[in-house]
């Protein structure tokens, strides 16, 4: 069992965090160092082994840690499409996949890495129950979950029904040292499979006596870690300008509300993350991480940068991908060491991951190791 006595891998750390996939004790020292101080870490959405480890090549270029996010659509894309999705199996099978080359190749790259998987609405709670299941095995052969954490989205069901489930599966959770996210309120617009657009306004606000409510019933649990998605205004996606209002101070009152409940001297006492981080302002997500968020997600603006990318080196070299033989070098040069798929998809890599490095920049995570 780690201890503060031991040797520590990060000098600004505590000691129970290592390099490789963060699980149990170690990720709650982790997010609650993040939240003392005043960093937040990027939770990125993935889609396969390119976009994981560009997520894990900029944490080792900012020094900070990184969170590789699993969506149900994103598992079932490593899978492979043409995989039988019968039963969710492509989702769960791709997910496990995924979680599994983060477990052999996190390591190599010197940081702190938190596996995690995004939104589950009600309907989808049986590829959560999948996971957990891998989770299971894995801690009883090696101690550690699969999954650092799982993220349930009911905020579409009435507050009393989205924490009784929470609470629920938080009592499966702690038995194998693994974190909850849950979301109250709504984040709006639309991201892989999951649709907002067209909310009720008034939904994407949360209100600190939900807030409240959801810490008090969890806190029930033993051995319970949770962090709160709670809404401000956030909405997936990159809109234009004045098209979307953010209000953290939601997040500010929420503390304050819990706080003063509790009176013992915590004055962030909630762990919060924040939904629908692509196109926020710089002033709102560092008056955010102020009030307690942890962890931002970011899908969207890394998407565009992988794309921008293998867009950039198509541009460069189009001359020498129209054809396997022949360019403007002469007629009978081959063409392969152009049109062979690693040299595209490392412009999307190296792309993603600078992008990944300037979100770090914006949330105070940049050399927080050493």
């Amino acid at each position: 069992m780690s201890t503060e006595t031991e040797e520590k891998a990060f000098a600004n750390l505590p000691a129970t965090i290592k390099p490789g996939v963060v699980t149990g004790k170690a990720l709650q020292d982790l997010l609650q160092n993040a939240s003392d101080n005043g960093y937040a870490i990027p939770g990125v959405n993935i889609v396969g082994t390119d976009s994981i480890n560009s997520c894990m090549e900029a944490a080792a270029k900012y020094g900070g840690p990184i969170m590789v996010t699993f969506s149900k659509g994103g598992g079932q894309f490593i899978a492979g499409k043409a995989a039988d999705n019968t039963d969710d199996a492509a989702s769960i099978a791709g997910a496990i996949s995924g979680a599994k080359h983060v477990h052999e190749v996190a390591k190599l790259y010197g940081v702190p890495v938190v596996l995690h998987t995004d939104h589950c609405q009600k309907a989808w709670l049986p590829w959560i129950d999948g996971l957990l299941a891998a989770s299971e095995e894995h801690f009883a052969q090696t101690g550690e979950p699969l999954f650092s954490s799982h993220m349930l989205d009911l905020s579409e069901e009435p507050l009393e029904e989205n924490i009784g489930i929470c609470r629920d599966y938080m009592e499966k959770f702690a038995k194998v040292n693994i974190l909850l996210e849950f979301e109250l309120g709504v984040t709006g617009g639309e991201e892989d499979g999951v649709d907002n657009t067209d909310v009720d306004s008034s939904r994407l606000y949360t209100q600190p006596e939900e807030v409240w409510y959801s810490y008090q019933q969890l806190s029930t649990v033993e051995n319970a870690m949770f962090t709160c998605a709670a809404s401000f205004g956030n909405v997936h996606g990159v809109y234009a300008p004045g098209n979307v209002d953010l209000q953290p101070v939601i997040l500010h009152n929420s503390q304050k509300f819990i706080a003063e409940k509790l009176d013992n001297g915590i004055d962030k006492p909630m762990l919060f993350v924040f939904h629908g981080g692509s196109g926020s302002s710089v002033d709102d997500i560092k008056y955010a991480i102020k009030g307690g968020v942890v962890k931002m997600n970011i899908d969207t603006d890394t998407q565009w940068a992988f794309w921008d990318g293998v867009r950039a080196y198509e541009k460069e070299h189009h001359d020498y991908l129209q054809g396997q033989i022949g360019n403007p070098d002469g007629d009978d040069i081959p063409n392969k060491k152009y049109y062979d798929p690693r040299m595209s998809l490392r412009a999307g890599q190296e792309a993603m991951a600078a992008r990944l490095c300037q979100a770090a920049e914006d949330l105070n995570c940049v050399n927080v190791l050493n």
